[in-house]
This record gives structure tokens, sequence and C-alpha cells, in this order.
């Protein structure tokens, strides 16, 4: 029998059906065989295979003894018509997979909600409570912030109170799961035939959603996240929880927060002792609060007060004869506000309070370290100063740092701007301070001699403001006559780095220029924390931290480590206040008192900022003047408006009784032979300079003991007027001409660095 296969190139290897051992069929006959396989072309080749039968494959085939006939009507058709695609899916596998993506994806939504909606924060209110600042004696002096009633229990409240929300809400609350499927198409179909939004399908859980852990976006991936998180307060929320938790944060007006603190506020009761007209105008503010609060517009909430009685009784929970004795409802008149929102003070110690208070959701008060009276003399002095359209800030603290009055500008009505705070402006030379200290601590004295001539560091030659130059005279003389030279000197001989170090140990915190030139005041600081340094020379500790909230936060853990609280040496510390005893009787006399005080002048380039910091008895004052645009203020030094104001100050705050009216400028001064001579012309070079160093200080203790015996001697004469030839030209001096060495920051080949 020949196999009905076609040839080619396939060998089949078995044994013939005729030899020993071949394999038989089921009788014992053996199995057909075959012509061996041959590639002579010699072997015949196969007959054509049948015609086709097309009669269908399970109809019975007539037997006509033909294998290939047989085996083509034993099996169907080998390409069977193709299924439908719904068949040929395999369901249970998607079914699987499905159920594993849900599950994911369940499981990811249960983590974000988790950390993003923790149900902790549904009980805190949307809005940081209400804080009332007081002065140290206990007055209150500011209040800032929301208005926000303890919490409710939605089930102890009357049922009329809870029946109100319900029905101008979300009347279906208790049968929903946090989306109400039926008020979202309610609230569709309203605004598509009003052409606009006049309805909204927002559920109380969806409400509370929104206040607590989202913003105000209209946007879809908003309402996304507000609906899941409706479902997850669902969850795990029963439904008097959800209600207590919106009735107590919800807003209604007036800057009011919670149904507690609206009662009071507009009926001067409790929730438990609304009536149904109260809760109902309550109720019906909700949908606009801010436009509808009574106090301002009792017309309206009226009117909603009506609408919402009339849901009421749509909703069963009023009869219409209840509803009919319903009146309309009077609010508590508006009180005016006695207290302040905001002062200069108010807004700089507010973060320091919010931390005191802590996590307080109610209304908190907070003591200060404000002295009333100080900071009234504060505000009137700098109303009075002649400012010619400047501004003006004034800080008064204590040696450690409390902070008893603070004036950030000529008035808070115009602008809040804290320019005691927030400026940053170039100290000038107030800035020595950190010059000097470092030279004391490098082992200078107040009386080592430096050399008062003209010198070039690098390219950058500064000058002293009134062309003089003394040659060799001492610090302490050098610091009272503010010479801009010797401060460069010390600069360039102890480090600019040294120096940087000490005013970071006093407490400035500023970007400082690793440059010569920060010892003329450069670098740019506020008028905070200056005054801070200057106190802790006063104190003899460092850094002072200006604070104004009793009881504040301790030192951190870092500050404790870096050495927080340093005791200044004594010796340098007596130096320190040596300089700057000599400078207020120098370039500072015009705010020299009567009592031992300690001060320096500043003034920036051009005169554009003024400055006077010093300390006397046990307050520590600092006052800056310029403009907020950094103009130029010919005229403006440190010496003038910003040395009255001080001494204005401290002759209030120290109680010190004027025994002579002050003079304008030139106002009477202990006698200064120094100052006399240089103000004459007298060259104060060489000998007779160092001879009158040595002599000043046994005629200063002799003028105070005169004056301790109540003796005052006379004012020195006028100065005579130099000669020409002698007057030097403007060249060489800043613009402001303070007469204090502040100004002579020279372009010349541009500052070095060192």
């Amino acid at each position: 029998m020949r196999p009905p296969y076609e040839p080619g190139r396939v060998r089949y290897h078995h044994t013939r059906g005729d030899s020993p051992g071949a394999v038989t069929d089921g009788h014992g006959a053996p199995l057909p065989s075959f012509d061996p396989w041959r590639d002579d072309g010699s072997a015949t080749p196969p007959p054509p295979p049948p015609p086709r039968d097309e009669r269908p494959w399970d109809e019975p085939a007539r037997d006509d003894g033909g294998f290939w006939q047989q085996d083509r009507r034993r099996w169907p058709d080998p390409l069977p018509p193709p299924r439908p695609w719904w068949r040929r899916v395999r369901w249970g596998r998607w079914l699987v997979r499905g159920a594993a993506a849900f599950i994911v994806l369940f499981v990811v939504a249960v983590i974000w909600l988790a950390v993003t909606a923790p149900l902790s924060r549904s009980l805190k209110p949307p809005t940081p409570p209400s804080i009332t600042l007081t002065a140290a004696d206990g007055t209150p002096i500011a209040r800032r912030g929301a208005i926000i009633g303890a919490p409710v229990d939605a089930a102890k409240l009357p049922a009329h109170v809870r029946e109100a929300f319900l029905a101008i809400e979300d009347r279906r609350f208790y049968s929903h799961w946090g989306v109400d499927p039926r008020g979202i198409a309610r609230a569709a179909w309203a605004n598509l035939g009003s052409g606009g939004v006049r309805q909204g399908g927002s559920t109380i859980t969806q409400q509370l959603a929104k206040n607590a852990f989202l913003d105000a976006d209209r946007t879809a991936a908003r309402k996304l996240r507000e609906a899941m998180i409706a479902f997850w307060l669902e969850a795990w929320l029963s439904k008097d929880e959800i209600l207590s938790r919106y009735l107590s944060n919800v807003y209604f007006g007036d800057n009011v927060y919670g149904i507690t603190a609206a009662s009071k506020h507009y009926f001067g009761r409790t929730p438990m002792q609304l009536n149904i007209g109260q809760a109902a105008m309550l109720a019906g503010l909700v949908k606009a609060p801010s436009r509808l609060a009574p106090t301002g517009n009792l017309k309206g909430a009226r009117a909603r007060q009506a609408v919402v009685v009339g849901a009421m009784v749509d909703a069963g929970f009023l009869s219409k004869d209840e509803a009919a004795r319903v009146q309309p409802q009077r609010v508590l008149a508006e009180r005016p506000e006695t207290l302040p929102t905001g002062t200069y003070f108010a807004d700089w110690v507010l973060p320091s309070a919010r931390e005191v208070a802590g996590e307080s959701g109610t209304e908190a008060t907070v003591r200060t370290t404000l002295d009333r009276g100080f900071q009234r003399t504060a505000e009137r002095v700098v109303r009075q100063a002649s400012l010619r359209g400047m501004q003006a800030a004034l800080v008064a603290m204590k040696p450690d740092g409390t902070v008893v009055a603070m004036v950030g500008g000529k008035d808070y009505g115009a602008s809040a701007f804290n320019r005691a705070v927030q400026a940053k402006r170039q100290p000038g030379s107030t800035f020595k301070l950190f010059v000097y200290l470092a030279a004391m601590r490098s082992g200078l004295t107040p009386a080592t001699v430096m050399d008062d001539s003209p010198v070039e560091i690098a390219g950058w030659k500064p000058r002293n403001d009134d062309g003089r130059y003394l040659g060799p005279i001492t610090l302490q003389r050098a610091f009272a006559r503010s010479s801009n030279v010797v401060a460069a000197r010390l600069t360039q001989q102890v480090g600019v780095r040294n120096v940087i170090r000490a005013a970071r140990d006093l407490g400035i915190t500023t970007p400082i220029a690793n440059e010569a030139t920060i010892g003329l005041g450069t670098s740019e600081v506020s008028l905070l924390e200056l005054t801070g340094a200057y106190a802790a020379i006063a104190s003899g500790r460092y850094p002072v931290v200006p604070r104004g909230v009793e009881g504040g936060r301790g030192a951190s853990w870092y500050e404790a480590i870096a050495g927080r609280d340093t005791a200044m040496p004594d010796k340098i510390r007596d130096e320190m206040r040596t300089l700057l005893g000599s400078s207020i009787r120098g370039t500072g006399r015009g705010a020299n008192l009567p009592v031992s005080a300690f001060g320096k002048t500043g003034t920036s380039q051009g005169g554009r900022d003024g400055w006077f910091i010093g300390f006397a008895g046990d307050l520590v004052v600092g006052v800056w003047v310029g403009r907020d645009d950094s103009a130029p203020n010919p005229g403006l030094h440190g010496g003038g408006i910003p040395a009255q104001i001080w001494r204005q100050f401290m002759m209030a705050a120290l109680h010190i009784p004027v025994a002579v009216a002050p003079v304008e400028d030139e106002v009477a001064a202990p006698i200064d032979p120094a100052n006399m001579l240089d103000s004459m012309g007298v060259d104060l070079g060489g000998e007779v300079g160092r001879a009158i160093d040595g002599a000043q200080p046994r005629i200063e203790d002799a003028l105070d003991r005169l004056r301790e015996m109540g003796i005052e001697l006379p004012r020195p004469p006028a100065p005579r007027e130099r000669a020409p030839e002698r007057r030097r030209l403007d060249e060489g001096r800043g613009e402001g001409g303070s007469g204090e060495g502040d100004e002579g920051v020279e372009e010349d080949g541009g500052p070095g660095a060192f």
C-alpha cells in the first residue's frame, strides 16, 4: 500500500511490515509496509488525492472501501467558521484580573486617605482660632483670628436645630452613603432649567470633607477627591459624629465658625436655647455666610430664614401651623471692635503667641512683654519727629531681649510694613561695634594708638567724612569721632572673618559680605537684630534674642550645644562700654543724657539711613530714620533726628527731668576738649593729641563729680568759623555731611577683600 504523502526529503525510519518483530495490528496481522526511499527517481509517485467531498461532515458516508474517503468523512472540516468574540474571551481570567486590580486600587486609596485625610483633622477648625494678645500688665492690646466655638454633640441638640440644617442642606442625610445621587440629579435638573448654578448637590458629609480637607476649587478632580473622602468619613464615623463635626466647624459669617460661637455672636445664647426661627436663620446662613450675615444684611437673613422654615415643612419636620407661628428673628447689635486686629508689635509677636497657645481649638489669650507706657511714648516721639516725608522705626527692649515697645512706621493704617523687623538696611557706623569688639578680643584696648591717616587697601581708599585725618590717635577717640580710616585699618588688622564672627556671636543672622568694607556698615541688617546686639553689651551675655511673649520656647538642643547665652568677659565688656560712652559724647552728643548713657550713631552713604542705638538704665533702644525707597536724604545723619528721637524717648521712659530746654542741633553738652579743638580746626596730632587723650578721662571724672554735687557748667561758646584755606572740600566726604565718618565708603577701585 502506498502511503498518502507527497515526495520530499523526509525519510521514514521504521521496519518493514513483513520483517521479524514487526508491529502488528490488533488482529495479529502485520502493518502494511511501503517501499524504501530512493533518491534515483525510480519510486512511483503517489496518485492524486480524490475529489473533495462537499457533503456535511456528519452525514453518513458511503463506504466505498477507500481509506482516504473514509478518513475524510470521519472528521469535520479542518477550517470551521470563527466563533463570536464574546465566546472566545476567557471571562474567568479577566474577572480575576479585575478583582486583583480593584483590591490594589482600594488599598492605595485607603493609604492615600489615611495620609491626606486623617479623621482627626475633621475635629480641627478650618482656620486658626482667635487669639487675644495682652500687654505685660494683662490689658488686651490686639485680637487676631477667627471666633471659634466649642464643639457640639448633634445627638444632644434640640430636634428642631438638627432638622433646620437637614431640611435645607441634606434631607436624606441618614439614608445615603456620603453621596446622594438623587440630590445631584435634582440639582443638575434645577440648574439646567435656570441656566446657571442655583442649587448644589453636595451632602453634609461632602461639605465636611471640603471644609476640613480640601480647598474651594471648582474642578472635577476636587469633586472626585471630595466624594472619596465622603465615603471614607461614612465608613469610619457614625451619622451623628459627622453631623456634630459639621455643625462645630461650619462658617456662619462675621469671622465666626461653629454653631456655638454663632449662637452667642448673633443671639447671645447657647445652641440648646435656640428657638425654631433662630435655628432656621443660622441654617440659612450656610449658603452665603458673608453676604447673609444678619449684622449687615438682616433683611436677606430673614428672607433666607423663611426659605428654611418652608423646607422644614416640606420635609415633614414642621406642620404648617407651627411654621406660621415662627416670627422673623432679631439679632444682637453689632458691637464695635474695641481692640485693633493688628499693630506693628502684634504682627511681629503673633507667630510666637500661636506657638505658646498651642493646638487650642478655641479662643486663647497670650500675655506679651509690651509695656503700654513705653509704647505710648515711642509712638508719640515718632509722631512728633520732624521727618519731612521720611519714615522712622523704634525698638525698645530690656538688656535680656524682652521687647517693651516697637514702632515700625509713622502710621500702621497707612502702611503695615514693619521697618523695625522686615526692613534690611545698611547700618553705617553702628556696625563698627563688631569691628572694635573683634579688636578688643584680639588684645587691643581703648588706649591703643592707631594711625588716622589716608590708607589704601586692595585698591579701596576709605575716607573720613569731614576730610580731616589726625594721625596717631587712640581707639577710644577714633570710635568717638567715628573714623572710617581707623575702622578700615582695624578690620584689616584683626581680619574680616573675626569681625563677622563677632557679629554672629552677638546675634546678627543676615548675610555679611566677606570684604573689608563691612567695617563701615555696607552689609544690610534689621533694626531689631542690631538693637539686640547692643543689648548684649549692656547685659554682658550673648547672643540676646529679642522676644515678645512671656513663657516662650526654651533653647533647642542645637542652641544649647552651640553655646547659647555665653557670658562676655568683664574686661571686654568694660572696654566696649568705655568706647560707647565716648561716642555718645562725640558724634552722638545729640543723644547725650544727664545720666550714664552709651550709644553709637550710624549713617549710610548719601544719608539714606540714619541710626542711633544705645542704652541707659535698664533700656536698650534703637532708632532708624530713612525712606522706604532708599532715596538719599541730604542732611540726615545718625547724630541728628535719630539721636533726638532716642533722647526724647529715654528722657520720658527713664523719668529724667528736663532742666533746660534742648537747643536745636547744638545741645548743651559736657566740655570735651578734643571735640572743642576739633571743631576749632586745631590739628590734634602728635604730642598734643596724646596729651589731650590722657587728660580727657580726668576732666570727665571731674565733670561727673560736679554734676553729682548739683553744679552744671555753662555751655561752651559756639565754635569760631574756620579759615577758608583750612576747610576741606566735599570731595572726601559722603553726600550726607554728617560729620561722623559714616559716608566715606569710596568707590575708588572697588572695595578690597582680604
